[in-house]
């Protein structure tokens, strides 16, 4: 299983997992949802307990990934494929442009 830590406006938010079988999940932590209980990363995915579950990465996280000449470089330098969404998820939304972050654990 391959994880992350997200951290929204530099507070840490929550853990984005891809199990064995593909299936991605997203888990606000629950010291954010009672310090933050309106502070969201998305509109699709408000504040609550219970955790997201898909067999996509979310939309929220993929609009993270880079696209075009620099999803090229990220491809080639980290030896990711471009279909490994949480592979370059991991890899290269650390410091992303915005308030969200990922780091892998």
């Amino acid at each position: 299983m391959r994880q992350g830590k997200v951290f929204y406006k530099e507070n840490y938010t929550g853990i984005i997992s891809e199990t064995h079988d593909g299936e991605f999940k997203f888990q606000y932590d629950k010291k954010y949802i009672d310090r933050y209980p309106k502070d969201f990363l998305t509109f699709t995915m408000p504040v609550r307990e219970e955790p997201y579950i898909d067999n996509r990465l979310f939309p929220f996280f993929e609009g993270l990934i880079p696209e075009g000449w620099l999803l090229d470089i990220a491809t080639e330098n980290w030896k990711i494929n471009t279909n490994d969404r949480m592979g370059l998820l991991l890899a290269c939304c650390q410091d992303c442009i915005g308030a969200v972050s990922v780091e892998p654990l």
